[in-house]
């Protein structure tokens, strides 16, 4: 198996990128690893670092996009960054999977333009886990992908969301709600009201009703489903919540788990292959988690179920 790593991307790159492959490596030997990006700063990482620069691919990219460069200009305008040349190589099957700790909107264009979304889906979706303190994470969908959504889009988010939830956990039949007001069907605005009208319908799901933000953190549903500007919210107040009371000291184990060092980024849902995006400040643990999460999703044939989920999707008359 191939992964592909940016090197460029990050608040802290290459340094943090490439001490997180050396550890992957020392971690899982078995794993080729690739590193994207400009390679004379590669490899005087791996010079500082004592890293052994044989121990995986360079493929030398010598543009570089910035975090706040717009993505589709960039791309278009830099076709030899680390970035377009990660995505080009995962189109054309050289590795298994991609990830970056860089510009979240460039992964998402670049996995549009480079991968396609998956038959029968419209757009893709973002993912993050929810710490929950007597069970496994929950999972919560979109989380920033796409502001504004259609029922349709949240339906097949959901059925997506599922087959993630029981690739992470090798869980069947994982319980899936609807993000909202009130626990009743009839609660919610226009986007929720027929998002659960078509949910209630559909098979594929062990749908269980709405659900209402106090019981994200609980066990009434393992997948919670809801539009990107929502999710994205959820999950920065979340965020918030944790830095605020770490900063004052406080320790708690289940506060711990809100810590986004403890997970490996989100996958982008719907494409045409495995893409793992990560937070910008991410350093080398966290860089290891990453390509785990990447390995898993190549490991488990993530992208095939979700191919062949959609190929054979109905929506509910």
């Amino acid at each position: 198996m191939k992964i592909g790593i940016d090197a460029m991307g990050g608040d802290f790159a290459p340094l943090e990128a490439v001490k997180g492959a050396s550890l992957t490596k020392q971690k899982h030997p078995h794993l080729e690893l690739v590193l994207f990006g400009v390679k004379a700063d590669i490899l005087r990482v791996c010079e500082d670092e004592s890293i052994p620069s044989t121990s995986f691919e360079i493929v030398d990219c010598p543009e570089v996009i910035e975090m706040a460069e717009h993505p589709v200009k960039a791309l278009v305008a830099k076709p030899n960054s680390s970035l377009s040349q990660g995505f080009l190589s995962l189109a054309k099957q050289n590795v298994d999977a991609f990830l970056s700790a860089g510009n979240t909107g460039a992964m998402l264009v670049g996995s549009l333009q480079f991968l396609k979304t998956v038959e029968g889906l419209d757009r893709p979706c973002l993912s993050a886990e929810i710490p929950r303190p007597d069970s496994l994470p929950g999972l919560l969908l979109d989380v920033g992908a796409n502001a504004d959504c259609k029922p349709e889009h949240l339906h097949k988010f959901a059925i997506i969301g599922s087959l993630v939830y029981s690739m992470m956990h090798q869980t069947k039949n994982p319980k899936v709600g609807l993000l909202n007001i009130g626990e009743e069907s009839e609660k919610g605005n226009l986007l929720t009201k027929a998002t659960h009208q078509l949910l209630a319908h559909t098979e594929e799901i062990n749908f269980v009703g709405n659900v209402e933000g106090r019981d994200i953190f609980g066990e009434h549903s393992d997948v919670v489903v809801c539009d990107g500007f929502t999710g994205n919210v959820v999950i920065k107040l979340c965020e918030g919540l944790y830095y605020r009371f770490a900063k004052r000291g406080i320790e708690d184990d289940y506060l711990d788990k809100f810590n986004f060092k403890n997970y490996g980024g989100s996958l982008i849902l719907g494409v045409n292959a495995p893409v793992v995006v990560g937070h910008g400040i991410t350093k080398a643990p966290t860089f290891v988690k990453m390509v785990e999460l990447a390995a898993e999703a190549v490991e488990s044939g993530l992208i095939r179920s979700i191919q062949k989920s959609m190929k054979n999707f109905t929506t509910p008359s």
